[in-house]
């Protein structure tokens, strides 16, 4: 089948940060929690997906730092091909590791009240050691590519296997950008905080990374501006695509 459609379904703040001080304050807080019903909530906007994707940043985050785990070579040979535990989990939680650094100790994590079942999204030529420890905790795992992460085959296997019609981009800012420049974006939906903090060292909205995409003007059509509790704006724009020199 084609791909999903996928909506890179974000947070942020007036000043075009993701992260930083304002994020923790009570206001930063309600306008994270309006995010979040969005995709996850009992009366979600966003209906046809069981799961987003991540960057690696984001799941560092998750646990706490990158574990420092030796991990030994398996006795058996791994299995070739992908490995799915739970693919009937209610929610999903696909991970890109193009390294095969994320070193999970469970297959599952929490958000809010929601439990979501770990997916890594990983190159075949990550380690059998990092596969035999991800079979070990139960954290399943596309593979997708030989030496280089394909997310354009990722995404495809994640509709194909999870039978998805859409998928839900989450960040961080450089999977975002890279996605959108590889044309794997379709819509970008954006919770816009009533918030600013003026910090320069946070990261933004998008971010190009030279390991994986280049800066470009890209254009979007503006397609719904809703207001939210305490200021926020919830806004809705389609990815037109590379904006074309006068």
């Amino acid at each position: 089948m084609s791909r999903p459609r996928i909506i890179c379904h974000m947070h942020s703040l007036l000043n075009g940060k993701v992260d930083g001080i304002a994020n923790v304050t009570s206001v930063g807080m309600r306008s994270q929690k309006l995010y979040f019903d969005l995709f996850l909530g009992e009366n979600r906007f966003f209906t046809k997906h069981r799961g987003w994707i991540s960057g690696t940043g984001t799941s560092r985050a998750i646990l706490g730092g990158e574990p420092e785990v030796e991990l030994p070579e398996p006795t058996e040979p791994v299995p070739a091909g992908d490995f799915i535990t739970d693919p009937d989990a209610r929610m999903h939680y696909f991970a890109v590791d193009r390294s095969g650094v994320l070193a999970w100790d469970r297959s599952t994590f929490t958000y809010l009240d929601v439990d979501a079942h770990i997916v890594e999204l990983i190159p075949a030529a990550v380690s059998d050691a990092f596969k035999a420890h991800l079979r070990s905790v139960g954290v399943s795992y596309l593979i997708a590519g030989d030496k280089q992460l394909d997310m354009a085959e990722a995404v495809r296997k994640i509709g194909d296997l999870f039978d998805m019609e859409e998928i839900i981009l989450g960040g961080g800012p450089t999977l975002n950008w890279s996605m959108i420049r590889q044309g794997l974006c379709d819509e970008i939906s954006l919770v816009l905080m009533p918030t600013a903090d003026g910090e320069n060292d946070t990261n933004s909205l998008f971010e190009a990374n030279e390991k994986f995409s280049a800066p470009a003007p890209i254009g979007f059509s503006l397609k719904h501006v809703e207001p939210l509790e305490d200021g926020s704006v919830w806004l809705r724009y389609d990815v037109q695509g590379p904006v074309a020199n006068p």
